[in-house]
């Protein structure tokens, strides 16, 4: 009854383009799923990542989508992202690995936002593959959004220096998935992987649920 009572007050709609789902609809409807292209193998490469990965393109309802979870506290998001990305992982076979975790914002964004749309993301990822995660990093530096930058260069300076490890017992000679919600650039991702591989990482792969559609080199 309470089931059936919260979805006439709220019916659940798709995360992507916002129509009611169908009784049959889980998460994204219908014909988002046969609409929106999965990411196609990567046309560049990520500094320290030894592979990656993305669920989407990042653009059109995708990004309208991760921008109102990200900026509009659809923080109940994260659950449907983290569905669709640990089937993709399973299906790309993103399974080989030791230590699963993510890309944090820093403690003032959090605050500001009240939520690490990452660590949702992950969370809901290691829940359905019933695996743990662990919180390997920490942002030292609140460092302007990397969207304000368009040249690599300076979203690699943006960046550099801004995470720490917490602690290296768990990732030495570990093979680690790193989570992230959007690859652009690829910039806060290799540098991540850079301070994982330093702390003593054997190899660092990286997924997310969307990533730019360009052809550069990174």
């Amino acid at each position: 009854m309470f089931s059936w009572l919260l979805d006439l007050l709220f019916p659940p709609k798709c995360v992507l383009c916002k129509s009611l789902l169908s009784r049959e609809e889980t998460d994204i409807c219908h014909r988002c799923r046969q609409n929106t292209p999965e990411m196609e193998k990567p046309k560049f490469r990520l500094s320290f990542v030894a592979g990656w990965t993305a669920l989407w393109y990042y653009k059109d309802d995708v990004r309208s989508s991760m921008l109102r979870f990200k900026f509009g506290k659809k923080r109940h998001y994260a659950l449907s992202y983290g569905r669709a990305l640990a089937m993709h992982l399973q299906q790309k076979g993103f399974d080989q690995y030791d230590v699963l975790t993510y890309i944090p914002v820093s403690p003032l964004r959090k605050f500001h936002r009240s939520y690490d749309q990452v660590e949702l993301i992950a969370g809901a990822v290691a829940n359905e593959l019933d695996v743990n995660l662990i919180s390997t990093l920490r942002k030292i530096r609140n460092t302007p959004p990397q969207s304000g930058f368009k040249d690599v260069s300076q979203r690699r300076a943006n960046v550099l220096g801004a995470y720490r490890i917490k602690d290296s017992d768990p990732i030495r000679g570990k093979r680690i998935l790193l989570l992230d919600d959007v690859i652009t650039t690829g910039a806060t991702a290799s540098e991540c992987a850079r301070v994982l591989l330093v702390a003593g990482a054997k190899e660092v792969y990286c997924a997310a649920m969307a990533a730019a559609h360009q052809d550069k080199n990174k």
